[in-house]
Order: C-alpha cells, then sequence, then structure tokens
C-alpha cells in the first residue's frame, strides 16, 4: 500500500471519527438545550431523547417541543442534526467503498503496466525495422 493511499485511509477514518463526535456533540447540546428550555421536559435523558428524534427526524410524539423556543430550537437541532448525520453517513460509504476504489486502482495499474510493456515492445522493433544495416554501403559514384 503506497504512502497515498495510507494517507487516504487514515483521512476517511479520522473523517468518520470527527463526524461522528461531532453528532455527539450537537446530540449532547440539543439534549441539554431541551432540558433547560422546555418545561415539559424534566430529565436530561427526556432531552436527549428529545434531540436524538429531532435531529434524526424521526419524531415518535412521545416527546414534542411544547413552548415557542423549544420549537425553533427544534429546527436548529433539526438542521444540524441532519447536516451531520449526513456526513457520518458519507463517511461510513467511504469506508465501505474504499475497498473498491482500491481493487480498482490496482486493475488499472496492471492494464498500464501491461500496456507499457506492449509499447516498448513496439518501440524495440520500431528500432529494429529502421536501424541501419550492419553492411556498410559501397561508394556512390558521381
Amino acid at each position: 500500500m503506497s504512502s497515498h493511499q495510507r494517507r487516504l485511509r487514515r483521512m476517511i477514518h479520522q473523517g468518520l471519527v470527527y463526524s461522528l463526535l461531532l453528532a455527539v456533540t450537537i446530540l449532547g447540546l440539543g439534549g441539554v438545550g431541551f432540558w433547560l428550555i422546555d418545561p415539559q421536559i424534566h430529565s436530561l435523558s427526556d432531552g436527549l431523547w428529545l434531540a436524538f428524534t429531532t435531529a434524526a427526524t424521526v419524531g415518535f410524539g412521545d416527546l414534542v417541543p411544547s413552548t415557542h423556543a423549544s420549537r425553533l430550537f427544534s429546527v436548529v437541532v433539526v438542521l444540524l442534526g441532519l447536516a451531520v448525520l449526513s456526513l457520518v453517513t458519507a463517511s461510513l460509504s467511504a469506508i465501505f467503498m474504499e475497498n473498491e476504489v482500491e481493487a480498482e486502482d490496482r486493475q488499472i495499474e496492471k492494464d498500464l503496466m501491461r500496456e507499457i510493456r506492449h509499447l516498448r515492445q513496439e518501440v524495440a522493433e520500431l528500432r529494429r525495422d529502421i536501424a541501419p544495416p550492419s553492411r556498410p554501403l559501397p561508394p556512390v559514384d558521381h
């Protein structure tokens, strides 16, 4: 594996870690926010549950924002949640596709090496065809 491939693999895995940390942070802050803003949310766990169902746009209906402020806050949580959960999904997809891309790169490299060998052979044949004869030509009288 080349250093470029290792660096790409590391970036992909770091992207997943960063997006998961961002998702946990947003859900945690969302849970605390709902717990502090909405009087119907009596525990942090209820706030976290509401933040998760809101960010994931599931909305089971067991807990719902009950004030204008918490409804406005839920809009922010939805927008941030969609963005971050999309990042997590993209990072996971990149990890799954990584092996396929590497296999395709190896096949392209094999094909290019085969083509280079073929071209070298062709150049050698052309050189033989245009090479001067090994015997000197007779002098030409003018």
